[in-house]
């Protein structure tokens, strides 16, 4: 059966059901194609049920400090299988949103594999479906294992990030491999429950792309806790076994095995572009697998988009939904904002969170910027004494000269929600003074980002 759509697209996950939903706002007659649950990997297998066992974690530290508070919670007892348990539920509810989403809209969801066919066509089993404007290619990335090394993912005691959020009971230890924010999520969620966690890092440092302020205030603080923090690690094999795992790990010119219940793999991820019909349309690849694209996210081959993961770095769910939106407005005949990816914001949900966006202090030094770093402590904020989120702190880094905010960095509580802030002032290119001029109310952690903007000019207050 043929069908045919002024629009089709390739893929449920986040840059795909916005796309999809802005195409039917705008007029045009939408379908999506997946193969699995709506939402992709983001709702199903990544931000939305990852960030509901943060939750869960969050609150069986916060029960094990409630005395302090004034609170007797009496002996905390952790069941990883329930917090699961709710987290599929949040995920679900979500998934659901997206397919009540499609119906509100009127745009067709068909369920299976898609192969792209040349002339803006798409093959689903038996049936081919036309685009009239485009074909927008939006599936996503999976997450990856290190067989070169025998630790190919097993999904037993070799797991990625997908099988650790269907576990019924959380390992007595485990090692992570790979510190960026999918490691150190789950570091903080299993170290809450119990487990025994070790975080094992080939770069020099923690979140390696984080300005090193930040990942060196993560590392100490997750030391701290009591979680193995090795960075600058290499996995030279990993063996494993039945119920075990031993790696071999050499970090500061020593060698040292690790045995442990269960491996983590979190370092990185791998885009979804193979067996889909790229060369066959004539859609090329970068070097590094992401598909080319144009400013306006055009692939090689005219009449064929890619958003989202696929479509290059960044690989973050906001960064796609915003892609998602800007091709459906080409495709519509408007002229949407242009995206600027210098300024999408990176968070990391771990406890302390970790926000930023724009450049790193190294970065502004590689550029030979002429900048002033200004910084403020959330051990000097009212609000954060109050609560007991001490930890962290607030850095703006501005151009010396016109006062541009080149970079913003936070660690400390809810990070995730102060740093849209800066993300609103670099937008629209306001400078720290102006930033600075907005009244902030008091006690908030949002203070922090004035007084930090205040700090860069020389003339903090509250310290």
């Amino acid at each position: 059966m043929a069908s045919q759509f002024d629009v089709i697209i390739l893929g449920g996950g986040p840059a795909g059901y916005v796309a999809a939903i802005r195409s039917a706002q705008l007029g045009m007659s939408t379908a999506v194609i997946e193969k699995d649950k709506l939402g992709g990997v983001c709702v199903n297998i990544g931000c939305i049920p990852t960030k509901a066992l943060l939750h869960s974690a969050y609150i069986a530290r916060l029960l094990r400090e409630a005395k302090e508070f004034g609170i007797e919670a009496g002996a905390v007892k952790t069941d990883y299988g329930v917090a699961m348990q709710r987290s599929r539920k949040v995920s679900d509810q979500n998934s659901k949103g997206v397919e009540f989403l499609m119906k509100k809209n009127k745009v067709t969801v068909v369920k299976g594999s898609g192969v792209l066919l040349p002339g803006r066509k798409v093959k689903v089993g038996g049936d081919s479906h036309e685009a009239k404007k485009a074909v927008i290619i939006a599936t996503g990335s999976r997450v990856k294992g290190l067989p070169q090394i025998g630790l190919e993912i097993n999904k037993t005691t070799v797991i990625s990030s997908d099988e650790a959020l269907f576990l019924e009971k959380a390992p007595a230890s485990l090692a992570i491999i790979g510190a960026g924010a999918v490691g150190m999520e789950f570091a903080d969620i299993f170290h809450a429950f119990g487990t025994k966690v070790t975080l094992i890092e080939a770069l020099p440092r923690i979140l390696p792309l984080e300005d090193p302020e930040a990942s060196d205030a993560l590392a100490k603080s997750y030391k701290k806790r009591g979680i193995d923090v090795i960075p600058g690690a290499k996995v030279k094999k990993g063996t494993a076994g039945k119920d075990k795992v031993t790696l071999e790990v050499e970090a500061n010119g020593a060698t040292q095995k690790l045995e442990v219940a269960t491996v983590l793999m979190a370092a990185g991820r791998a885009v979804n572009t193979e067996n889909i019909g790229l060369a066959d349309c004539g859609v090329q690849v970068t070097e590094r697998g992401f598909i080319k694209v144009d400013a306006g996210l055009q692939t090689t081959a005219p009449g064929y988009y890619a958003i989202g993961d696929v479509a290059g770095p960044p690989m973050l769910a906001h960064k796609g939904m915003r892609e998602g939106v800007t091709v459906t407005e080409l495709l519509a005949g408007k002229k949407p904002h242009a995206i600027r990816y210098d300024n999408v914001p990176s968070v990391t949900y771990c406890h302390p969170e970790v926000a930023s966006i724009g450049l790193t202090e190294d970065q502004c030094k590689e550029r030979k910027l002429d900048y002033v770093a200004g910084r403020f402590p959330f051990s000097a904020n009212g609000r954060a004494r109050g609560t007991g989120e001490t930890e962290g702190f607030v850095k703006l880094l501005r151009d010396k000269t016109y006062g541009e905010i080149l970079g913003a960095h936070i660690v400390g509580g809810h990070a995730s929600e102060i740093i849209h802030e800066l993300a609103v002032a670099r937008e629209n290119e306001y400078t720290v003074e102006e930033v600075e001029l907005a009244i902030h109310a008091h006690p908030t952690m949002s203070e922090a980002v004035a007084q930090a903007a205040l700090d860069s000019l020389g003339r903090v207050v509250d310290m």
